[in-house]
């Protein structure tokens, strides 16, 4: 049995799969979202944008969603606890296009609880449905929201807020399988998604959180019932996961991806960041970028230690151009124990 939907009803939507891909702070910019274009995800998010931001017409909020044909379907993600706000913002994004509106309950840095936005909206979950209710009446497009399991482990309500929003109308609920405190630290507790499956009623349920691969979203499938996946750290640097996945669940062989092939695409990430961004910020996203696309490979540590202190473009340009598997193949000679970690991420 396969739990791969294709095409997936979303609300008043039909999207391309089940298989989806997370909006993630600091990363999930323009040139992160060409590269996941390439791979047709079957829904994909901008960078989350403050309601505040986006009613006082905040130029640089506006940019971050930016998007062009090919990213469609594509979500844009509210981040915000005032219902005076929550369906005038939802209406913005509907009116740039976006297939669909999500609110952000999960995000779980200080900078974004402290006014009860983000995860700290899990505190109030009867808010949480008054502003789906002022989404939904406000736009046409399908209204989702994102959650955690709950505050802490004494406070585990996602299948409450996921009654709630059904109530409200929204048409689908993401669940981090994490609580706030835990921050991304640990496993993720699957069995909170199960939780959710089994109360909502016609809810959309998306798990999400350890989804790094086809057999670890069978897995999440198989236990939880859920609906849809949502991949999301396991997507930088790798952004034709969902082929992978979708090959794994209709059980074909996976293609596999050589050394070359990846620097290949660091590189044409790389070309959408010169398009996109000015030089300054080119050469400072590619310092994570250039990581991200090496983070399983052996024999990379000098490659990843010269693009981290890459101070300009051209540098960077012939770093990737002049990387190579023998490169990377007579380094991990030298250092075969060697296992490349995971660059710090920026993505809350």
């Amino acid at each position: 049995m396969t739990h791969l939907k294709r095409p997936f009803p979303f609300g008043k939507c039909t999207l391309p799969s089940n298989i989806f891909y997370a909006p993630l702070a600091g990363c999930s910019d323009y040139p992160f979202r060409k590269m996941s274009a390439k791979y047709r995800p079957g829904l994909m998010c901008c960078e989350m944008v403050k309601m505040d931001a986006l009613m006082r017409n905040d130029p640089g909020t506006f940019h971050m969603l930016d998007f062009d044909h090919s990213m469609h379907p594509i979500s844009g993600q509210l981040c915000g606890s005032k219902v005076s706000l929550a369906g005038p913002s939802a209406r913005i994004i509907e009116s740039l296009g976006f297939d669909t509106v999500d609110l952000n309950c999960g995000c779980p840095v200080d900078k974004v609880t402290k006014d009860g936005s983000g995860s700290g909206l899990l505190k109030n979950p009867q808010l949480i449905g008054e502003l789906i209710t002022n989404m939904v009446a406000a736009v046409k497009i399908p209204v989702t929201l994102k959650i955690r399991a709950g505050w802490d482990e004494t406070e585990i309500n996602a299948p409450l807020i996921t009654q709630i929003a059904e109530q409200a109308g929204a048409t689908a609920i993401c669940i981090h399988g994490r609580t706030r405190k835990q921050g991304y630290a640990g496993p993720a507790n699957w069995d909170y998604i199960k939780d959710c499956v089994d109360v909502a009623d016609r809810i959309i349920v998306i798990g999400n959180g350890d989804v790094t691969d086809g057999p670890s979203a069978k897995a999440m499938f198989d236990y939880t019932g859920c609906d849809a996946v949502l991949v999301a750290r396991g997507t930088m640097g790798h952004p034709w996961i969902v082929e992978e996945i979708i090959r794994y669940l209709c059980e074909e062989n996976p293609e596999g991806r050589t050394f070359e092939s990846c620097r290949q695409e660091l590189f044409e990430h790389f070309l959408h960041a010169m398009d996109y961004h000015p030089p300054k910020r080119v050469a400072i996203d590619m310092r994570r970028v250039g990581c991200w696309y090496f983070k399983k490979a052996a024999g990379t540590r000098a490659f990843r230690d010269a693009i981290s202190r890459a101070e300009e473009p051209q540098v960077i340009r012939e770093l990737i151009l002049n990387f190579s598997a023998a490169k990377a193949q007579e380094e991990a000679a030298v250092s075969p124990e060697e296992e490349a970690p995971l660059c710090k991420e920026a993505c809350d």
